[in-house]
């Protein structure tokens, strides 16, 4: 096997920015931040802006969207003239 083909896989803690909620797990991404875990152990911090903390589907509180604006917006952009 060829070395240095893969990347590194380490533990990383994911936090979701929009609800302060934080979960430690392993993925080949790095960051130069880190935070403190549970453990007492440092590990790169990955900021993400949703999770399944805060996500519509996962927490089943929806968010109402102007469906019928933005269709009508992409109906008069790109709709037959």
């Amino acid at each position: 096997m060829k070395e240095k083909l893969h990347p590194q896989v380490r533990q990383v803690v994911f936090k979701d920015i929009s609800c302060d909620f934080a979960f430690l797990t392993t993925s080949t991404l790095s960051s130069a931040e880190t935070i403190k875990w549970e453990d007492g152990k440092e590990y790169p911090l990955i900021k993400v802006e949703i999770s399944s903390e805060s996500h519509p589907f996962f927490t089943g509180k929806q968010r109402v969207l102007d469906t019928e604006g933005r269709i009508d917006r992409f109906k008069k952009k790109y709709g037959k003239k």
